[in-house]
């Protein structure tokens, strides 16, 4: 089984040295790496070369046109009997193919993805940011949980697809706002078989600091509200949770000045939630540190996602 990697890149070169240099340590070694350059001004052909002994690797340089088509581009070239998608901020455990191999030779996927996690090598924000993106108190545990609710849908910083998944559905059709939510749903509607592998994890540096890690949650949200565009049922009730938080937020912040008898009841389980985290995080990560950024983190994402989201949302109602 050949398994091609494609990994877009946009001015990221020493994440991408890195993620390669992970690839060389790989247990199985039947794939081949393909570097889609998405029209860098930081370039990292350098770097692809240095690899070229080590892995079976091809550069490409593009025009800019995001993520979802630079993908597209990649798999128009690749060989192999699966495609799968990495993002370049990634490091990927030595047992990553060999685990994928195994788990389709039992259970046959169409399409598939795996969890990820923090690397020992991250710094507390990192592990914080980590933290907040994968527990079950902030996101319901949906990224990479065993019991994941529904039909899994992979998502594009870990995601595996046959050649006959690209063939029939034309990979991506938009190539940013939640290009990878829109491509699973597709993928399913065509009947593919879709599935986590909870051992198939990466670990996702994703941003290195906390302005950054805004920034990516209100595209997140932003990107949700895309996704409705084309497939309106697909947003749930669940969805509105962060824009609701951040809306209770914003009254929370009133009542001291018009009603504070209501702020010292109210603000009570907005502190335990808080608490948990914190307390939550520091135990998983033995760190009290971690833990007080895992909970700035925590709220950050939910009221960066929830402005996002309700950003959008008003522009929707607007068209």
């Amino acid at each position: 089984m050949l398994f091609s990697v494609v990994i877009p890149v946009y001015n990221r070169p020493e994440e991408v040295d890195e993620l390669l240099e992970s690839l060389t340590k790989q247990s199985y070694k039947n794939f081949e790496v393909l570097i889609i350059e998405d029209g860098s001004e930081e370039p990292c052909k350098d770097i692809v070369k240095q690899y070229e002994e080590s892995l079976d690797i091809r550069y490409f340089y593009k025009e800019n046109s995001g993520q979802g088509f630079s993908r597209n581009y990649g798999f128009e070239r690749a060989n192999g009997d699966y495609f799968i998608v990495f993002d370049s901020d990634c490091l990927i455990p030595e047992h990553y193919f060999e685990t994928v191999t195994q788990y389709l030779k039992k259970h046959p996927l169409d399409a598939f993805g795996g969890p990820d996690r923090e690397h020992e090598s991250f710094t507390p924000t990192q592990k914080a940011i980590s933290y907040a993106m994968t527990s079950p108190i902030t996101t319901g545990g949906t990224r990479g949980n065993k019991k994941h609710i529904g039909t899994f849908h992979p998502r594009s910083f870990n995601m595996g697809i046959s050649r006959e998944v690209y063939k029939k559905t034309g990979g991506y059709r938009i190539t940013r706002m939640g290009e990878d939510i829109e491509f699973s749903i597709r993928i399913i509607e065509h009947g593919f078989t879709t599935g986590l592998i909870p051992d198939a994890y990466v670990y996702h540096k994703r941003r290195t600091d906390l302005s950054q890690f805004f920034h990516q949650l209100h595209f997140f949200g932003r990107a949700r509200i895309n996704i409705s565009r084309f497939y309106p049922s697909e947003l749930k009730l669940i969805h509105t949770i962060p824009a609701l938080f951040t809306l209770v937020t914003l009254v929370l912040l009133t009542l001291p000045f018009w009603a504070p008898f209501f702020f010292k009841i109210s603000i009570i389980p907005f502190l335990a939630l808080f608490i948990l985290i914190f307390a939550h995080a520091s135990i998983k990560n033995k760190s009290v540190e971690i833990g007080i950024l895992s909970s700035v983190a925590s709220f950050i994402q939910l009221t960066a996602y929830g402005i996002g989201f309700m950003e959008e949302l008003v522009v929707k109602l607007r068209e």
